[in-house]
């Protein structure tokens, strides 16, 4: 689609303008009209207010996936029927809104990601049968009824959360046996960013590659999402990880910028503020921690933190998904690391380290930066 940004005028902005409106983000009545489709200052600090309560890249202008998560805000819980249409999901923050609601009362629809799957309607099918209604997993007025009469059931923190965290723990410490989805970023004729002599989609699938080798050396399960002549898009990587049952998946990148000055390492995971609340996958924020932590500990890296972050790939994935931006390749400090192999190998390490870390209890993890191979092979 096109993209819109400040000076842009015309009735796509009027619909821009209207949505940010109804959502309190631009003063004045939500509408149309002449003096209301211009992509002014006001327009641009309303779009970036809401792509950072969104976890969406925070650049002022409006892009494919910008647009359709503002367009999924406009939803509000019974402003339409809800149910699993399998070519077509429903979207929205209304069917965050329920998948709340049902995590409230006890009933599992996954992952609260404003997304109407088979998980969401099964658990409408339990929620209807409990309530004595016809189990057509269908949110009609009558079942909305009855969710809006219902009171929250399961208390002492976030019900999502908590299973899970309940799911992570089910397997033991031990990797072995784990399914691991490895993500090298771009692809194909999708080369990423360039510079100094060095290409992103190359340095993806280099790094995948030596994460792969270290995990099946452990017994990991461990599949990639593309090999060197392929480049599928984001809903496809990530239900090719969805297709295998997959424990975690990492999505590897490094990152880019106009000037040569930004620099680092930075990783994340699913998160954004919706009109119920934040959402997060606690397990994905704990592993992106975890990764973020142990690469900065083996590398010279600058740390440049762990965010939450609401990209199609994140949030579209059943499991822990998170990303990680290993150095900017337009930095000459970074391109000078990522174009060693030790180095690499380093951050290949790091990674594995992570991956082991999240799986054991509190009380049997170990400082960052101690794990080594052998250690992890025993």
């Amino acid at each position: 689609m096109q993209v819109y940004r400040r000076g842009d005028r015309g009735p796509a902005i009027a619909e821009i303008r209207d949505k940010l409106a109804r959502l309190g983000l631009l003063d004045g009545p939500p509408g149309g009209g002449t003096a209301e489709d211009v992509f002014d200052s006001a327009v641009e600090h309303g779009v970036r207010t809401f792509q950072q309560q969104r976890g969406l890249r925070i650049d002022g202008v409006v892009g494919a996936e910008t647009y359709r998560v503002l367009d999924e805000a406009r939803w509000h819980l019974g402003d339409r029927p809800l149910s699993f249409a399998v070519a077509h999901p429903y979207t929205g923050d209304d069917v965050a809104a329920l998948q709340q609601r049902l995590l409230e009362m006890g009933f599992d629809p996954g992952r609260c990601d404003g997304r109407f799957g088979a998980r969401t309607e099964a658990a409408l099918r339990e929620f209807q049968r409990n309530v004595g209604l016809a189990a057509d997993g269908i949110l009609g007025p009558t079942t909305l009824a009855a969710l809006q009469r219902l009171r929250r059931t399961v208390t002492g923190g976030s019900p999502s959360e908590r299973r899970e965290e309940e799911q992570l723990l089910r397997g033991g410490s031990a990797l072995s046996g784990r399914v691991i989805v490895l993500d090298p970023g771009h692809g194909g004729d999708d080369l990423g960013a360039c510079a100094h002599g060095l290409v992103e989609s190359e340095l993806a699938l280099d790094l995948a590659t030596r994460v792969e080798g270290r995990l099946g050396a452990l017994g990991v399960v461990t599949y990639l999402t593309r090999g060197e002549q392929t480049s599928p898009d984001e809903d496809e990587r990530a239900r090719f990880a969805n297709s295998v049952a997959a424990d975690l998946l990492l999505s590897l990148h490094t990152d880019a910028a106009l000037s040569e000055k930004p620099c680092g390492v930075a990783t994340y995971y699913y998160g954004a503020t919706l009109r119920g609340g934040p959402v997060r996958s606690v397990v994905g924020e704990r592993l992106a921690t975890l990764v973020q932590k142990e690469i900065v500990a083996r590398t010279d890296l600058l740390d440049c933190r762990t965010h939450e972050k609401s990209w199609q790939l994140l949030r579209v994935t059943r499991m822990p998904a998170v990303r990680v931006d290993v150095g900017y390749i337009t930095s000459a400090k970074d391109a000078a690391r990522l174009g060693s192999a030790e180095f690499r190998d380093a951050v290949a390490e790091a990674v594995v380290a992570a991956i082991q870390r999240v799986y054991l209890p509190q009380d049997k993890d170990i400082p960052t930066g101690q794990f080594r191979m052998p250690a992890l092979s025993r």
